[in-house]
């Protein structure tokens, strides 16, 4: 990898002109993240039902006491064994946010159409603790369109907003509700496809280096992608101080 070297004073006068975009940069964001929070709300009128480590929980119940609710629609379907990879990838940014999420009134948690029997097995692999329920039986996976029927697939269907080719039968996505002091829940915001890369913490960090996240010449993004106990120096996976 070659690349143009100069003097400190030369790297230190361009640096300051990318400062100044990354600056522009970050007041776009926060005005696109001011839109963001300004959405108008739909009510949620199904009394969806899950299947927990506590036992069965409607959505309501998902808030744990907080107000807010953000719910990673995890791709793992019934007989699947494991769950996706780049899921997995997302995943493995959660347990150390959930903390400090729930000091700021936000329960976070994953959604899959898998059993919990299945979901258990593959949550234990991996090593995470945060909360992870099922869907099976209930239409919240397909209501939220990230669950397809087989004759869907490989077709032209609805996701992301708009129609493109439908992959697979499940699809990645995250979901945002509120619920208000007398137990409505209210679905404010969800994003799909590369409206979740802001959640992937190792992107962000791979953006900071010379190489960049290195995808161009790979056969799709996320390609490269393991699941962390598959890599050749896999890490061991214990539990966190707060499991």
């Amino acid at each position: 990898m070659s690349h143009t070297v100069v003097s400190q004073n030369e790297w230190l006068s361009a640096r300051k002109v990318l400062l100044a975009r990354e600056k522009e940069f970050t007041k776009a964001r926060e005005a696109l993240s001011r839109q963001r929070r300004d959405l108008p709300w739909v009510k949620i009128e199904k009394p969806y039902v899950f299947d927990g480590p506590q036992g069965r929980e409607t959505l309501a119940d998902l808030f744990d006491g907080k107000s807010q609710l953000i719910v990673y629609h995890f791709m793992l379907a019934p007989g699947w064994g494991e769950g996706c990879k780049s899921c997995s990838y997302l995943a493995d940014h959660f347990d150390g946010a959930i903390p400090h999420l729930a000091e700021r009134d936000v329960t976070m948690l994953a959604i899959s159409r898998a059993p919990l029997a299945e979901i258990e097995a593959y949550k234990k692999r991996m090593g995470w603790k945060f909360k992870w329920v099922s869907s099976n039986g209930n239409s919240f996976n397909y209501d939220f369109v990230v669950s397809f029927n087989k004759d869907e697939v490989g077709k032209e269907g609805i996701y992301n907003f708009g129609t493109t080719k439908v992959y697979g039968d499940e699809m990645p996505g995250i979901s945002v509700f509120t619920r208000n002091k007398v137990g409505e829940v209210f679905r404010t915001y969800s994003t799909y496809a590369r409206g979740l890369d802001n959640i992937i913490g190792t992107y962000q960090l791979l953006d900071l280096v010379p190489k960049g996240r290195d995808e161009d010449a790979l056969p799709f993004t996320m390609s490269w992608v393991k699941r962390h106990d598959e890599y050749e120096q896999a890490p061991v996976m214990k539990a966190g101080c707060c499991g």
